[in-house]
């Protein structure tokens, strides 16, 4: 556990500031609803008036401003790309800080096994991530309901959407920690955790403008799209191909950890 406590502090104050950042974005968006929503007729008339590509891209295809969860499914999709972005850092730095600080070696000569040194590393990640991911459910119920005035909003849609939030983390993190150990050493985290982040974003919203199917099936953002959730109060099918990006990630993670050669320092 000694591991899993230095990784946890180790991250602590990066934890705080994306969940500072990602409380800041919702009340921003949020504090402003009241305002959109008296010219929300106005608001949908122009966003209808896009061409259909735009609306696609930025997941505005049936986006109605004048309700709170329209509304709020538009900032979650923000959400998303920090939440994206925080996992794949924290993916991609779990393995790597220690190759690139020429410390692996000592941490290796340790009596503990890699698995548990990959596993403590993981679950202090984890743990990171829960706090953000808290922050987010908390941030979000207060102020929704802080904003909304007199409109109302059903709940289980908006349950479902923060839910997701557990899966969509995960998949960052699993697929920055494999290929953290796919690339034979990682000298800055942060091109990497964005061109993980925005590629898959970009995935997202280049299949949906040329209508690409399979595009569109390697993308978490799609798996986990704000307004089909809120639309259909349930999950797309296609969250199976980001649970089994999880379980192929972790499980290839550990396999090849355990056969990774470590550089010593000279």
């Amino acid at each position: 556990m000694n591991i899993y406590k230095h990784e946890f502090k180790a991250n602590l104050k990066s934890v705080i500031t994306w969940s500072l950042a990602l409380a800041f974005v919702i009340l921003v968006y949020i504090s402003t609803f009241s305002a959109i929503s008296k010219d929300a007729a106005l608001l949908n008339e122009t966003l209808a008036q896009l061409p259909e590509e735009v609306m696609i891209a930025f997941g505005l295809t049936g986006l109605d401003v004048s309700s709170v969860l329209g509304s709020y499914s538009f900032v979650f999709l923000f959400c998303q790309i920090l939440l994206a972005i925080q996992a794949a850092n924290y993916g991609f730095s779990i393995l790597s800080v220690e190759e690139r600080e020429l410390t692996a070696d000592f941490l290796l000569a340790k009596p503990v096994r890699r698995t548990n040194i990959l596993t403590s590393k993981l679950l202090a990640a984890l743990t990171g991530l829960t706090i953000s991911n808290i922050v987010v459910w908390i941030s979000s119920f207060a102020f929704i309901n802080l904003f909304r005035g007199e409109r109302t909003y059903d709940v289980e849609p908006l349950l479902l959407l923060l839910l997701s939030i557990i899966a969509f983390q995960l998949v960052f993190l699993s697929l920055g920690i494999l290929i953290s150990l796919l690339v034979k050493r990682i000298r800055n985290v942060t091109p990497y955790a964005m061109g993980l982040a925005f590629g898959m974003y970009v995935l997202s919203a280049f299949g949906g403008m040329i209508g690409d199917d399979k595009l569109e099936a390697i993308t978490p953002f799609k798996h986990f799209d704000p307004n089909y959730i809120i639309r259909n109060q349930a999950y797309d099918p296609k969250v199976l191909i980001s649970v089994a990006f999880i379980i192929v990630s972790i499980v290839g993670s550990y396999v090849l950890y355990q056969k990774r050669n470590i550089p010593a320092p000279v």
